[in-house]
């Protein structure tokens, strides 16, 4: 992994990407009303290609997990016609201590990785996801209106890169290259 200080010129040091990873295994439930701390509102966005290239940016509910960020789309919404095209995509997080935006791409979750993530979702997070009959989408009584209709696809971000800037003393910005 390769570090570069993007806040060298105020003196201050670089982030630790272990320290960023630590605060993320912590878990980050943004949901309206959630936990002392966080914003209390959903601040998980991610960012994918359109075909004529320009950007398309939605909230989602992602999720860490085994030091990935996973998602959730409708096969037909935007964002899983887009991620099926181009694999290509940016999500950007906000907690407490940092913004932080993780470059890379997608790859689709399939056996027992998806039964593990639906598992998460279900016992961890308190949505009640389970795999489809299909074994290759979850389904669940409920998900965000803009994930479209179920089954849901779910995917797992490969990052390639990713930047921070610390909200919190001793503040400082970072970017790494995986």
């Amino acid at each position: 992994m390769e570090t570069h200080n993007l806040a060298e010129m105020y003196d201050a040091p670089p982030m630790s990407w272990a320290e960023v990873t630590a605060r993320l295994d912590q878990g980050f439930n943004q949901g309206p009303g959630s936990q002392v701390g966080e914003p209390g509102r959903y601040t998980t966005w991610v960012s994918t290609i359109n075909a004529d290239g320009g950007p398309h940016v939605n909230a989602v509910g992602a999720v860490w997990l085994d030091g990935s960020f996973y998602l959730v789309t409708g096969p037909e919404t935007r964002r899983g016609r887009n991620l099926a095209r181009d694999p290509r995509c940016a999500l950007s997080l906000t907690v407490r201590e940092f913004d932080l935006v993780v470059e890379g791409r997608v790859t689709r979750v399939l056996g027992d990785e998806l039964e593990r993530v639906a598992k998460h979702y279900h016992d961890d997070e308190g949505w009640p996801a389970e795999v489809d009959e299909s074994g290759e989408a979850v389904t669940a009584p409920f998900n965000a209106q803009s994930a479209g209709p179920a089954p849901w696809h779910v995917f797992r971000i490969d990052a390639t890169s990713a930047h921070a800037v610390a909200t919190v003393e001793p503040y400082g910005a970072t970017r790494w290259r995986f």
